[in-house]
């Protein structure tokens, strides 16, 4: 299975589209939100599942503010990370995704890729793929795949 892991796009679709060409075929899209209303233009334009979350720039919106479901072997929480207070750190979302006794952890908002793989919660945030904050700026997302036996690998890619 593979799946695409993306946030931060803020309404400008032009590298989300680059990427999904890119990473075709794909059996999962994940939006960690502020997606900025370009929900409905994902849900019509791909050809696989989404899930896509309420982001802080998200207004009117009537996405759910989080989501937790399950994917391959693991429990998954999916949240934006403002809540969280993620621009000043990972411990208080960490923390968090260790009480509800989930698996990972995807979220955006900082618009730095991060893949941390320590203790009992893995956290994955896949920048921004329209303004990116870290540093060379570059574009990024991660694709997660898991294999047959239901284990997971995850890489930070770029545009």
């Amino acid at each position: 299975m593979k799946v695409l892991i993306v946030s931060d796009t803020h309404r400008r679709m032009e590298n989300f589209f680059k990427v999904t060409d890119l990473e075709a075929p794909l059996d999962l899209i994940i939006h960690c939100g502020d997606a900025e209303g370009s929900e409905n233009m994902i849900y019509a334009d791909v050809q696989c599942q989404v899930e896509i979350i309420l982001g802080n720039n998200d207004f009117f919106s009537d996405l759910p503010r989080e989501r937790e479901f399950h994917l391959g072997g693991y429990k998954i929480w999916l949240t934006h990370g403002h809540n969280y207070y993620v621009s000043t750190g990972g411990q208080v979302i960490k923390e968090e995704a260790k009480s509800k006794g989930v698996d990972i952890v995807m979220y955006g908002h900082t618009h730095r890729p991060l893949i941390e793989i320590e203790g009992e919660v893995i956290a994955l945030n896949p920048g921004s793929l329209t303004f990116p904050r870290q540093e060379g700026k570059r574009p990024s997302y991660i694709i997660m795949e898991i294999n047959e036996d239901g284990k997971a690998t995850f890489q930070i890619r770029y545009l």
